[in-house]
């Protein structure tokens, strides 16, 4: 037995390990933007409405959606899109109202006060995306080969949920 059939081929192992550093680093991005919404909502002095909430109500936007759409797009992850939707709904951020085709069903979208969030929000990755273009960090190639390579990877594990049943 070669030295390479026990520890594996050594250009696997270093597409592993970059997989791996990949995956945390997409965690890890996920939790740094859900701070970077915490700190600015405590710049602007909005303190009743967390991260995820406030994340929810931008992804919301215009439209009317179920929590059921909003699970599936996958945005939050470790948090309960039910309870953060009737939190929603009892502070006055969002209107719902049972779907008239299916009862079971509830529909929800932004109120003024929904929208006036989300604005902040929208404001907020608006001056992040003109930053980080004009110091440089990341330019148009640069962000259109990072989504590539996500949405990749994306298919990818859609693909594997799929086919697992």
């Amino acid at each position: 037995m070669s030295i390479h059939s026990q520890l594996g081929d050594p250009r696997q192992m270093s597409f592993r390990t970059g997989y791996l550093d990949s995956l945390a680093l997409v965690e890890r991005m996920h939790r740094l933007l859900l701070d970077v919404i915490k700190d600015e909502f405590e710049r602007v002095g909005v303190l009743e409405v967390n991260a995820v909430q406030a994340l929810l109500l931008f992804n919301i936007g215009e439209n009317e959606v179920t929590a059921g759409e909003l699970k599936s797009r996958g945005y939050y992850q470790g948090s309960n899109v039910s309870y953060n939707l009737k939190k929603l709904v009892e502070m006055g951020y969002m209107h719902h109202q049972r779907c008239e085709i299916d009862r079971r069903s509830v529909r929800v979208r932004l109120t003024p006060e929904g929208r006036r969030i989300r604005d902040i929000v929208a404001d907020l990755f608006t001056r992040h995306a003109e930053g980080m273009q004009s110091k440089g960090a990341l330019d148009q190639k640069g962000l259109e080969d990072i989504n590539v390579g996500l949405r990749r990877i994306e298919r990818f594990w859609a693909d594997q949920i799929r086919y697992i049943y």
